[in-house]
């Protein structure tokens, strides 16, 4: 489903559930696709619990450009595409891979997300963790989900009130962890929708 925003239209890949207890809208991070198979894992885990799932390409991949967007517009898309899903109703658990889980951070008090879901967050540049991202994780005040690679040279983030952090096998890419990654989403979904 293409949906416009002021940036341009994006893409709307729906997962749909009988009787769904919840959606989870998902973002790509800023050089991959939906297809990685962090977001592949969580998408399979979250259906099985009864979780109707949207995974959401930004404006500039659905133009066919390799950059991502400066993070206003990423934003500024993102909470246009949410606004018009068909998930009326359903408690949103907003998030996303690395870039994508930021924009979920980053949007989640305005688009009323219910809980948020961060696979390889991005903590901080390679090799520059004085540039630390984590005030973007710090600003959500609804429950959050981190699943990080424990060599992920973006950098690990902190457990805090209201954070669950789950390390898994492997680096950014998560690439190795598919198995880990569906448990851990599992697990927290089974748990934060109780």
């Amino acid at each position: 489903m293409e949906l416009d925003t002021p940036h341009g239209p994006a893409r709307a890949h729906l997962h749909e559930v009988d009787d769904p207890r919840a959606a989870l809208v998902l973002g790509h991070g800023a050089g991959g696709s939906i297809d990685s198979g962090d977001l592949q894992a969580a998408t399979e885990a979250a259906t099985a619990r009864r979780v109707t799932v949207v995974l959401v390409e930004q404006p500039y991949l659905v133009a066919g450009r390799k950059s991502a967007a400066p993070a206003p517009q990423l934003d500024t898309a993102w909470k246009a595409v949410v606004e018009q899903l068909p998930i009326d109703g359903l408690p949103l658990i907003a998030g996303g891979r690395s870039s994508g889980a930021r924009v979920a951070c980053r949007t989640a008090a305005e688009t009323r997300a219910a809980a948020v879901l961060c696979l390889a967050f991005p903590v901080h540049p390679p090799g520059k963790p004085e540039k630390s991202r984590l005030d973007e994780l710090d600003g959500v005040s609804v429950p959050v989900l981190v699943v990080q690679g424990s060599s992920d040279p973006f950098g690990m983030p902190p457990e805090a009130t209201g954070r669950e952090v789950v390390a898994v096998p492997g680096n950014h890419s998560l690439a190795r962890s598919r198995d880990a990654v569906a448990a851990a989403v599992g697990d927290w979904l089974d748990r934060t929708l109780d």
